[in-house]
């Protein structure tokens, strides 16, 4: 299914062949020094490469426009790559629609579709470590439809294989995961903005247990089958989950470059964690957090995460938490070019296989070329 996605896109763009030369190519170098792995962390201990990728946006006639993507990064010593983003998407739909299809990543939450370069921290909130593998994309499709008012509304639908989310998993339907999402957002004056957002994935992969997946592994090597995965997917699951997001900005007169605060809150809600699960069993997650950019060049921030889960063991489930504080300061001469240091403590654990009291890391990115637009 993901060659027919990623050769459709090749096909469709023969008749515009023309326009080539108005595609954009980009680069992101992101490399990190850190001192201790955090817990759910996916950033290794000591130098290593972070969310770094190679990707190439543009039209595909006048009705399509299309974006390829190649992500690389660290993975226990290893350098990994895959292939992030190939897809399709409509450019004059009628009434406010617009369709996308392809891999690309979903557009649940305020963070998960924005590239991880492009966070205010060097680590994703545990919200999104732990229900969402960090950045979740997959082979799918969607559609959304922005209303024509004032106030910016949108909905969205997306219909995902689910593979890059849950691995391995029960026989399940070759689309296994829907979401729908809805955005509310506008200003006042013209020193404040605002959005809101809420989404609900339904998940119909069911993850396997640990005596599935040691029987599931031993049976592929039996017949010599080897995996060639680079996702590591989401560590809890479940088959429902809930969202909410509320982001707010103000910037004097409407101007972030000179001056910026930025609050954001995140909530989550996994439920239905497998077929043993009672209503009592759910995984929570939370994420707040504060940016305070008071000069051109240099911003300041704080975040506090909070994760509560239930872990699968056989028919039962044990009970887990971790809290997660961050500091971050981040020196910005551009967009093109960040340094960061960052300091995250790690308490109140129970029921986790790791945690770190603290760690530090020294982050840099650098950019080259076009890259695509970052939302709200």
């Amino acid at each position: 299914m993901k060659k027919v996605l990623i050769c459709t896109g090749f096909l469709l763009s023969a008749p515009a062949m023309a326009q080539m030369k108005d595609w954009k190519l980009g680069a992101v170098l992101d490399v990190t020094h850190t001192s201790k792995e955090l817990g759910l962390g996916q950033r290794q201990s000591g130098l290593a490469l972070g969310h770094s990728d190679v990707m190439a946006q543009g039209p595909l006639g006048d009705y399509f426009s299309a974006q390829f993507g190649v992500a690389t990064h660290s993975h226990e010593k290893k350098i990994e790559t895959e292939l992030e983003e190939a897809w399709l998407q409509t450019r004059v739909l009628p009434f406010g629609l617009q369709a996308r299809v392809g891999r690309f990543g979903s557009q649940i939450g305020y963070q998960n579709e924005q590239h991880p370069h492009a966070d205010d921290f060097s680590e994703r909130p545990l919200l999104y470590r732990a229900f969402l593998g960090g950045h979740w994309f997959d082979d799918g499709v969607r559609l959304n439809w922005t209303a024509p008012t004032a106030l910016y509304l949108s909905f969205g639908a997306e219909v995902f294989r689910g593979k890059q989310l849950v691995q391995e998993a029960i026989p399940s339907p070759q689309f296994g995961i829907g979401t729908l999402t809805a955005k509310l957002g506008g200003d006042v004056g013209l020193s404040h903005s605002w959005q809101v957002g809420l989404s609900r994935v339904h998940n119909k992969r069911e993850a396997l247990l640990e005596d599935e997946h040691n029987h599931h592994d031993h049976e592929g090597e039996e017949h010599g089958e080897e995996e060639h995965n680079h996702a590591h997917g989401a560590l809890f699951q479940g088959k429902k989950m809930w969202m909410a997001d509320l982001t707010w900005k103000w910037s004097p007169d409407g101007n972030n470059q000179r001056e910026q605060i930025k609050f954001n809150a995140e909530f989550a809600r996994v439920s239905q964690l497998n077929r043993f699960a009672t209503p009592s069993d759910k995984h929570y997650a939370s994420s707040i957090s504060l940016v305070w950019r008071f000069d051109p060049s240099w911003e300041i921030g704080g975040r506090m995460d909070r994760l509560k889960v239930s872990t699968p063991h056989g028919d039962h489930f044990h009970a887990g938490r971790l809290k997660e504080d961050s500091v971050s300061l981040a020196w910005k001469q551009s967009h093109r070019q960040v340094v960061r240091l960052q300091v995250a403590q790690q308490r109140d654990a129970y029921g986790m296989d790791h945690f770190t009291k603290r760690s530090v890391q020294l982050q840099t990115i650098f950019s080259f070329g076009a890259h695509g637009a970052h939302t709200f």
